[in-house]
């Protein structure tokens, strides 16, 4: 008898290790620096596709025929990776923010927003598509740092855009040493990873399809004192992650050293933590003054070269943890600094083809570059030719309501931009 239940014991626990494993390997993970899925590498080029789960909405914003277009467009030149935004935070009918919010106050959600980030991911499933979720901002665009410091008692929040960046920045910068905005945001993670999606009856934690939980786009320190509470804070965000989900890999969403205070050191500190599986950065040219509105094609050589230095201090920094590194946001405005989807997108082009160019040559040579996503997919949208910014019942493009509509989108008409993407996926699988 004492035989048989040893037996029994043993198969049971192989029955278990080799479950466990089979988990692992249908969940994209890290093995030796790189990318796994399903026992090969994973590499990709994929975009950002904020308004996602807005779109997969029944509610107000919502256009489920829209979203499974663009969707199928996006699968059929190969991209497979979008970065999502899982909601914006506060009141809607504030300057310069995405609407419909999602969390209208602490814990208080709009539940047709909730729906459609489980039809996105629904639909996404379905396509073999990754979804990227960061679950913060630094921006006022989608509330973020700035809505939780209003709902912690720190006084209303300025809008840049009526306010200017100096009051912002000024006010922001309190996030990382505040603990009760921190905690209201602990609190929103914890319910947002808890989710079960209503369509495919799976919890969140048990999606395949979800590649990634991200602490919010562009985290910041907002000051030289503040690097230590920041990095301190971004830690514990990851830590609380891992402890409510086993199976999906933590990121940052950081810009990079440009993100840190321009300090190596504290985005080195950030992305060697323990609980972070893969390293970040983002690449702004025009938003960095590295080109200007009316120098966009006679900077762009200088812009290149800047780019590869960039990239090259991070992947350094990559390879020193053996992490993988993920270009998750790169953009670059359409000709003569226009905004019309008729108009063209040579330098933009052009940057693209030789950040591509790049990621694939350290692919080549056994780099740690593992991924990137252009910003960001305009697919179908018709941006309004009667004004620049986004106002309530426009369509959703790329460019989130405090930037012009249609600078740094890519449009499904954008067929030299289109056609680059296409043969870079293909290069870089």
């Amino acid at each position: 008898m004492k035989y048989i239940l040893s037996l029994f014991l043993l198969l049971f626990s192989f029955i278990g290790y080799s479950s466990s494993a089979q988990n692992k390997s249908s969940f994209i993970h890290v093995e030796k620096g790189r990318f796994m899925l399903n026992g090969s590498p994973y590499y990709y080029i994929g975009t950002n596709f904020w308004y996602g789960a807005i779109l997969g909405s029944e509610g107000e914003g919502g256009n489920r025929a829209r979203l499974n277009k663009e969707l199928d467009y996006l699968k059929s030149i190969g991209i497979n990776n979008l970065r999502v935004l899982v909601g914006a935070d506060g009141e809607n009918g504030i300057r310069s923010k995405v609407e419909p919010t999602l969390q209208k106050s602490p814990g208080v959600y709009n539940d047709t927003i909730l729906a459609g980030l489980d039809y996105l991911l629904y639909q996404m499933g379905k396509r073999k598509m990754y979804a990227v979720l960061y679950l913060n901002n630094s921006w006022e665009w989608t509330g973020g740092y700035s809505q939780y410091l209003q709902w912690a008692g720190y006084g209303k929040a300025p809008v840049p855009a009526i306010d200017g960046w100096p009051a912002y920045m000024a006010f922001v910068k309190q996030f990382p040493k505040s603990d009760s905005a921190k905690k209201l945001f602990h609190n929103y993670v914890n319910d947002i990873i808890g989710r079960t999606n209503r369509y495919t009856k799976k919890k969140y934690v048990d999606d395949p399809y979800i590649m990634s939980w991200q602490i919010g786009n562009e985290p910041r320190a907002f000051a030289d004192e503040n690097k230590e509470p920041f990095a301190l804070w971004i830690a514990d965000v990851a830590a609380q992650i891992k402890s409510l989900d086993k199976n999906h890999m933590v990121s940052t969403g950081s810009e990079g050293k440009h993100g840190c205070e321009q300090d190596i050191n504290l985005f080195e500190r950030i992305h060697a933590d323990k609980n972070v599986d893969y390293m970040n950065i983002h690449l702004w040219p025009y938003n960095w003054s590295w080109v200007t509105k009316d120098s966009l094609s006679e900077k762009l050589q200088s812009a290149k070269e800047k780019t590869k230095k960039y990239i090259f201090e991070h992947l350094a920094i990559a390879k020193k943890h053996h992490k993988p590194l993920v270009m998750e946001e790169f953009g670059f405005p359409r000709d003569g600094f226009k905004f019309s989807k008729e108009s063209t997108t040579n330098s933009r082009d052009s940057f693209y083809k030789y950040v591509f160019e790049l990621i694939i040559a350290d692919k080549k040579a056994g780099g740690p570059f593992a991924g990137c996503n252009f910003w960001g997919w305009g697919g179908f949208a018709n941006p309004s030719k009667e004004h620049i910014y986004w106002q309530k019942g426009d369509d959703y493009c790329g460019d989130p309501a405090q930037e012009e509509q249609g600078l740094n989108s890519v449009f499904a008409s954008d067929k030299s931009t289109v056609k680059i993407i296409k043969e870079s996926v293909l290069k870089f699988k």
